[in-house]
């Protein structure tokens, strides 16, 4: 990433990199962000050979129904795991979740796209804690496409996204701890706990509270700002 110093200071009231980034169309997003190869979308299951289609659609051009069958993969996957957590499973809030206006879905389909909705994933470029990153909201498969290599290839779109999103260094997402599975899948990807990752403490009377997720990350490098950092020094080698 570019240091602080190399950058010129954003002025008062001008859309930081990000703010930019998420009013981009889906077609510009994926250009510049995604970068995808050219058959990107399409998708062969490796035992099966039966074939899938991949889209990007941000949640303002999600339909109900598309969002509707995503909430309810949500639910088949996962519910087991907020029902006992203290978010709890609370469909209507995380259906409102995930129309966040910013939020961009990749949907993974059956058939030549017209199919029913096998899986997704959902991302965000956003700030936590102050810090730009990524932000994998929801990666979720139906079973016949769990343990295909898929999922991994949904992941690398969140990097790929990162590494193309200026000031951006960092990949991040939340796990429940009784999710033993995904945790162990995302750490042989490369994934740690952050440091904002919350921690026990101790409340009232000598109990103590115990997060029941933890926050990872796993650090990408910076095309862009790589690229803004060369530029700037070449610029100064001629200027001096």
């Amino acid at each position: 990433m570019a240091t602080t110093s190399k950058r010129q200071k954003r002025k008062r009231g001008e859309p930081t990199p990000i703010e930019l980034v998420n009013k981009k169309d889906d077609a510009q997003f994926i250009a510049d962000h995604l970068r995808p190869s050219p058959d990107w979308n399409k998708w062969t299951h490796p035992k099966t050979q039966e074939a899938y289609s991949l889209s990007l659609v941000g949640a303002p051009r999600l339909s109900e129904a598309d969002l509707e069958t995503c909430l309810a993969l949500v639910e088949e996957t996962s519910r087991a795991d907020y029902e006992p957590s203290s978010m709890g499973w609370k469909p209507g809030q995380k259906r409102a979740e995930m129309k966040s206006p910013e939020l961009r879905y990749v949907l993974v389909r059956d058939g030549k796209g017209e199919g029913g909705i096998r899986g997704f994933t959902s991302l965000m470029p956003t700030y936590e804690e102050g810090q730009p990153v990524v932000y994998c909201y929801e990666i979720h498969l139906k079973p016949e496409l769990q343990g295909t290599g898929l999922g991994r290839q949904l992941l690398g779109y969140h990097e790929q996204v990162a590494r193309h999103t200026p000031t951006v260094g960092k990949v991040m997402l939340t796990c429940f701890l009784s999710n033993e599975r995904a945790l162990a899948f995302y750490r042989r990807l490369g994934f740690e706990k952050d440091e904002i990752s919350p921690e026990p403490r101790k409340l009232r009377f000598g109990k103590v509270f115990v997060p029941d997720y933890v926050i990872m990350s796993k650090g990408v490098v910076n095309v862009v700002d790589a690229d803004a950092d060369a530029d700037a020094d070449a610029g100064a080698d001629v200027a001096s």
